[in-house]
């Protein structure tokens, strides 16, 4: 699979066809940066110095961040997103719009393996997973080209919550 195009944070004709695309208003884009931004700014990250941010939007239009947390015990670290995820679930939070998760490398980095496989446990393959970098760029990717031949409930005979 070729890498994803990636875009210009500040090009209104890059955002307006993303927004098209993936069912966002250009005020949702602009608040799923900016909240991204600011959740990698709280990431707790002493040992890799790799900042994560992630923030979900929710189908009822709230914003859920999460930031990576580590551990001198290296296993025991804790992605952004599932940090985000974490947070949602637990708040009672079901019905996801968009995910999108802010580095400071470029091109934008994307979730790891064990993120997309919670992503996928809560949300729909259509999911729209977009990806900053820390020099204005961004990408997006669904959830089931981040995840083909994706293991979800529905394969253990349980109804996605999505």
């Amino acid at each position: 699979m070729p890498a994803p195009e990636i875009h210009s944070t500040t090009s209104p004709t890059s955002i307006a066809a993303t927004c098209a695309l993936y069912n966002l208003t250009p005020a949702e884009f602009a608040q799923l940066h900016a909240r991204a931004v600011a959740a990698k700014a709280t990431a707790y990250c002493p040992y890799s110095h790799f900042h994560v941010g992630c923030v979900l939007l929710t189908a009822g239009g709230e914003y859920i961040p999460g930031a990576n947390v580590e551990n001198a015990s290296y296993p025991v670290t804790t992605c952004a997103e599932r940090v985000a995820f974490g947070r949602a679930i637990t708040s009672g939070h079901r019905g996801f719009k968009a995910v999108a998760v802010a580095t400071d490398i470029s091109p934008p980095a994307s979730p790891c393996g064990m993120c997309r496989q919670c992503i996928r446990e809560f949300c729909e393959l259509s999911m729209p997973v977009v990806m900053f970098d820390g020099s204005g760029g961004y990408s997006v990717m669904r959830l089931e080209e981040l995840l083909p031949m994706s293991f979800g409930p529905e394969a253990l005979g349980v109804p996605s919550v999505a």
